[in-house]
């Protein structure tokens, strides 16, 4: 059975980083970002259930969604994301069918990486073997934003403040990156670690993934408050 790793972590926080070095040691790699914004490409019904949320002033001149308009609606609008995530559909199903795919198709001795920003509230960490969490300083960050995307401070900002904290993500996460230090010293650390995980997998003594302990925690919290529990596929 192929390993399939969860890769997670919030804006520039040096996610890609680590999947492209996962990528030169052998991995197969979807972002889920992408995997979405396909979802509501021109024609597609979210398009338009988007599109008559959030007004026309977010299609671009290429007739695309504009997905900086869209964030600067969204991002730290904790209402308003919600209104996003259910106008475009079942992204679960997708990501959950990359995963399938790949258990059906791969190797037994390959090895998979999802990245996905909402990897673990969003409960996709339940469809692999492990959850791995990149980090990084704040301001790190919105510098890094800045520079990459060509923000505004105010925009930036607005971007990774708009994030779920990392301490909130660490204890459903088997690995924390702490991506504070060179790209060399970043590098090595996913080397080591993947190579670790891979010799442990494959032995058959991978240690139970923290992401269920943490989930148990979180359905126990919500049944106390009288809430009926169920794991979120958004």
């Amino acid at each position: 059975m192929p390993l399939v790793i969860g890769l997670t972590g919030s804006i520039a926080s040096g996610k890609s980083t680590v999947a492209r070095t996962m990528v030169e040691m052998g991995a197969v790699h979807c972002d889920a970002d992408p995997l979405v914004h396909r979802m509501y490409d021109p024609g597609k019904p979210a398009f338009d259930r988007i599109v008559e949320i959030f007004g026309r002033d977010i299609i671009g001149p290429d007739g695309y969604i504009d997905r900086r308009k869209l964030g600067a609606k969204t991002f730290g609008k904790p209402e308003e994301m919600g209104k996003l995530t259910r106008a475009i559909g079942n992204i679960g199903a997708e990501v959950k069918g990359v995963i399938d795919k790949w258990r059906a198709e791969l190797p037994d001795d390959a090895v998979a990486v999802m990245e996905a920003v909402n990897l673990i509230e969003a409960g996709y960490s339940a469809w692999c073997e492990c959850t791995w969490l990149v980090t990084t300083e704040r301001q790190k960050a919105i510098d890094r934003v800045m520079a990459r995307n060509q923000f505004t401070l105010e925009e930036a900002t607005q971007r990774v403040d708009g994030q779920r904290p990392w301490e909130l993500r660490a204890p459903a996460s088997d690995h924390v990156f702490h991506n504070d230090g060179t790209l060399e010293e970043l590098v090595a650390e996913v080397r080591r670690v993947y190579q670790e995980t891979y010799d442990l997998y494959r032995a058959g003594k991978l240690p139970p993934r923290k992401y269920d302990a943490w989930n148990e925690k979180r359905m126990a919290e919500m049944r106390a408050q009288g809430i009926t529990p169920g794991q979120r596929r958004q």
